[in-house]
């Protein structure tokens, strides 16, 4: 079964796998299902390893009106929230027709990264699963077992450090392993969080120049003064913000999430010479009100705007790799309208997708693992970077759920 055929449009649904019960780990290694390059728990793998193909680690969306309700219960699995709360979500789907597009941005990513690995002569084929839509990461790692492959290199979908943009990636990973029957046969390792890596950064740098020419199309050239840069996240639990990153680094509130944000952020805003204010907003929180999330809301903090002589926004989506629905309704359709309300010129600039330098640099993270690089070699333009090859004891951990069986990373 190759992992190209697994979940097409229109496939019949199966549910997600159940929670891993544990994890199996070797003889001699302190990491389940490890490579030798893994194997020990250091925190930068220094071992060249084989590695005879990819897992690409996707977050999974609907892909048809039918689709959404059940991808939902696959989301909020285990939360016990009824149906008719999750139709109040269901409608930014539905807008769309049911159809989120980020499994088609997946595909789009999948043969762009196959391209590349070819063009350097990598034979390395790529197998995507995702978290919580078909194709599963159980149907990525039955495609890769059925092609020969054994020793696997995971790269997820996301960039920063945080339970629901590392820690449960992995954990999807415990849980496929478990439920494919190749928890003692397989070995899989997982690329760096890569949020300063440059690959990741030049898109929105690029984004940003694009920005700044279209609003001086509009009209809109005074940045210092007109101007003001939002750069929008996923909003997360603060306690769980709080709880990302090991916490022997110290971040302190919000984290490794918010500080990795806010140093690729200032990264960018150097590099671009911006001379206008800039922020760090966040975007798309759900759950109860009487839990805290990161704030201010991107709406809230566009409402700040005006009474700071503010006459243009660029809306810059740093904590997404593409234009999945919560950039699409957050931001390009409530985000939009909140701007309009208040007579602001607002441009959403581009999210990295198939940008060449962000597949070149997803590929540039596979080699520095296939030939062991040190630490030291290896490109980051924060301080905070390069970041883990194996997570380190007490990362990103839930809140709500505490530790789960993961791979990747040390056991807390």
């Amino acid at each position: 079964m190759s992992a190209q055929n697994i979940g097409s449009p229109g496939a019949e649904f199966r549910p997600k796998p159940p929670r891993a019960s544990g994890v199996v780990v070797a003889d001699g290694c302190v990491i389940p299902n490890a490579t030798e390059g893994t194997c020990a728990g250091e925190p930068h793998a220094t071992v060249p390893v084989a590695y005879d193909g990819i897992l690409l680690l996707g977050f999974g969306g609907p892909e048809g009106q039918d689709d959404v309700i059940p991808f939902l219960r696959n989301v909020t699995a285990g939360r016990g929230i009824p149906d008719e709360r999750l139709e109040e979500v269901a409608h930014h789907y539905r807008h769309f027709g049911g159809v989120s597009p980020i499994n088609e941005h997946n595909r789009e990513l999948k043969a762009a990264l196959d391209a590349e690995l070819s063009a350097r002569g990598l034979d390395l084929p790529v197998y995507w699963g995702n978290r919580n839509w078909m194709p599963y990461v159980t149907d990525a790692i039955d495609a890769a077992v059925a092609d020969g492959r054994r020793k696997l290199l995971a790269i997820a979908t996301s960039a920063y450090s945080s339970y629901s943009s590392c820690r449960q990636y992995r954990e999807d990973l415990a849980d496929a392993v478990e439920a494919t029957g190749h928890q003692t046969d397989v070995q899989i390792d997982k690329v760096r969080q890569f949020f300063d890596h440059p690959g990741f950064v030049a898109p929105f740098v690029d984004g940003i120049r694009a920005g700044i020419a279209e609003l001086a199309e509009r009209g809109i050239t005074d940045l210092a003064n007109d101007v003001e840069i939002l750069f929008s996240t996923h909003s997360i639990p603060t306690s769980d913000a709080d709880r990302s990153g090991p916490p022997e680094r110290g971040f302190g509130p919000g984290g490794a999430y918010v500080a990795q944000h806010l140093a690729v952020g200032e990264e960018i805003i150097s590099r671009l010479g911006f001379p206008g204010a800039w922020q760090l907003v966040f975007q798309s929180r759900s759950g109860p009100p009487q839990v805290p999330w990161l704030e201010p809301d991107i709406n809230d903090a566009m409402q700040e705007l005006p009474g700071r002589g503010r006459k243009a926004v660029l809306i810059v989506p740093l904590g997404f790799v593409s234009d999945h629905m919560e950039v699409m309704w957050d931001l390009d359709t409530e985000a939009m309208e909140t701007a309009e309300e208040l007579g602001l010129v607002a441009v959403r600039t581009a999210t990295p997708s198939t940008h060449p330098d962000y597949v070149a640099g997803l590929v540039d993270l596979v080699e520095e693992r296939l030939k062991g690089t040190p630490a030291a070699e290896r490109p980051a333009v924060t301080d905070l970077g390069p970041w883990y090859d194996v997570c380190r004891p007490g990362c990103c951990e839930n809140k709500r759920l505490g530790f789960q069986p993961a791979l990747s990373g040390v056991a807390p």
